[in-house]
């Protein structure tokens, strides 16, 4: 298909006349001809970007864009907050299947839109419950596991008195290896110059994540995988001991004692890595702009690599990264004809033009679900090239980002805390367990009722 170029808003807003119905009201103002388009952003590691994309977007066209970014861990709640406001957003985002149901009636159908005919695979879009209607937009492709510097483990595999008989990092293909290697790290950590063999394990409130979300995706991944199925009204837990075996790792071989992990950021497990403290840091290829960006970053961009998340389960030797999007914009249906039609313009550039490609490839770093780029436009920083290794080597079994089934937030910041306790020596993990699959049931339920 050709790639359309949006020259100016008038053109964007003629297209969008013919592909949206009107709804909301409209405005007695100049505005009421071309609209305004207010995005709150999932990401604040890139709120700098979209502020520099709105008012790239605004110089070329004259048409306002505000963009308000939530905190770390704050989504849900500051997206209700936002939709109380008199101007509230015209583009959110919603969390796959679970995040469509609750806001449903904020979701307009992207299907007769340019941007949803340029998918280059429409499963990947969050329908309706019946099947139909397209209510979220997949807009970038992802992957996340363990980052590690690449340096560091040369000097670690250089040491002659190191306790693996492994050479390379290519060759740690399952958690017993990586926690060989890991475990003899911390105890060669002054030779080596570091501080840990892994950053923090952030467990501030807000701050957890990629423990109560990314971690857990794994074991609910295999679990998914045993019993052929893609969602579930209640877990097993099949691995909780394997979720154990990765969380235990991390805390135990880190650079920051298990007690004081209730203290600690993603910008410090980010900034640990960054200045060469440790050697390994778990986080997805969006991180690249944290490593980068951290004043006196000593990691060489050729040395960030990825490695799969081994927790122990047999047949994982053929595991990859965890490679899927929870990134789904939905355009809000309450939001003025005005409004809407200068969103989805908005959008249609940033995908189609030569400035708003550059901005994402260059600058969001994104690997894009769209046919209007080309293999040439693909993100060059190192993270984004892994990922894209991964997913093109058929060697790897990549696992998709089940953690879009997971219930509510309520559930996964039930599940922080409880990782915190557990750190903190104040819960029993078999507490933990029972807890967590017992939310689980209580949550899914709640969503049907």
């Amino acid at each position: 298909m050709r790639i359309k170029k949006v020259a100016s808003v008038l053109v964007a807003a003629a297209l969008c006349a013919a592909m949206l119905g009107g709804c909301g009201t409209e405005k007695g103002s100049a505005e009421a001809e071309t609209g305004s388009v207010n995005y709150l952003n999932f990401k604040p590691e890139v709120a700098t970007v979209w502020e520099d994309i709105a008012k790239a977007y605004t110089e070329e066209t004259g048409v306002e864009v505000k963009v308000t970014t939530a905190a770390s861990g704050t989504y849900e709640q500051t997206l209700k907050s936002e939709m109380a406001k008199s101007d509230a957003p015209t583009l959110f985002q919603i969390n796959g299947s679970i995040g469509y149901q609750n806001w449903a009636e904020y979701c307009a159908d992207w299907s007769n839109t340019d941007i949803y005919s340029w998918l280059t695979n429409k499963n990947l879009a969050v329908t309706g419950t019946d099947g139909t209607g397209v209510y979220g937009l997949p807009y970038v492709v992802e992957g996340f596991g363990i980052i590690y510097n690449q340096s560091i483990m040369n000097q670690y595999f250089a040491l002659a008195d190191k306790a693996v008989s492994i050479g390379t990092t290519e060759e740690i293909k399952d958690f017993a290896t990586l926690k060989a290697v890991a475990e003899d790290m911390q105890l060669h950590k002054d030779e080596l110059g570091i501080e840990g063999a892994f950053a923090s394990t952030s467990l501030t409130a807000g701050e957890d994540w990629r423990w109560q979300t990314h971690t857990l995706n794994v074991p609910i991944a295999w679990e998914y995988k045993k019993d052929g199925v893609t969602d579930k009204q209640e877990i097993d837990f099949t691995y909780s001991d394997n979720y154990k075996n990765i969380f235990d790792l991390y805390i135990n071989n880190s650079c920051t004692e298990p007690a004081m992990l209730g203290s600690k950021s993603v910008d410090d497990s980010m900034s640990e890595f960054a200045l060469g403290k440790v050697a390994m840091v778990q986080n997805g290829n969006w991180a690249w702009n944290q490593i980068n960006g951290v004043d006196g970053n000593v990691v060489a961009e050729e040395d960030v690599k990825f490695l799969p998340i081994y927790t122990g389960v047999e047949g994982e030797e053929k595991q990859g990264l965890c490679i899927g999007t929870e990134g789904f914009l939905s355009l809000n249906s309450q939001a003025s004809e005005a409004d809407q039609k200068a969103s989805v313009a908005f959008l249609e550039w940033l995908y189609s033009s030569d400035t708003g490609k550059d901005f994402v490839t260059n600058k969001l770093g994104f690997i894009t679900p769209f046919n209007t780029f080309t293999e040439e436009e693909s993100p060059t920083d190192p993270l984004a090239q892994e990922v894209l290794r991964y997913m093109n080597d058929e060697n790897y079994d990549n696992f998709t980002w089940v953690y879009t089934t997971f219930p509510s937030q309520t559930f996964k910041d039930d599940l922080g805390a409880n990782l915190m306790q557990y750190a903190q020596g104040s819960m029993e993990w078999d507490t933990l367990v029972t807890q967590t699959v017992e939310e689980w049931k209580t949550e899914k339920a709640a969503l049907v009722e």
